[in-house]
């Protein structure tokens, strides 16, 4: 986590524009939605299954 940081505090604002602007020249601004829109449902996803698996590990310790 701490490698994260310090690279996304490395890339300051000018940066992010080009990184943004080179995305929008990839996949055209057309497709740019549908991409997060899948970004968007594969993260609720996850949050989902990470909160199943905890919620399933508390039932077997409960019923330890």
């Amino acid at each position: 986590m701490n490698a994260l940081y310090i690279f996304l505090g490395m890339v300051g604002p000018w940066q992010w524009i080009i990184i943004g602007l080179a995305i929008l020249l990839l996949f055209g601004g057309k497709k740019l939605p549908e991409l997060m829109k899948g970004l968007g449902s594969g993260i609720k996803e996850f949050k989902k299954a990470t909160k199943d698996e905890t919620d399933e590990d508390k039932k077997v310790d409960e019923t330890k």
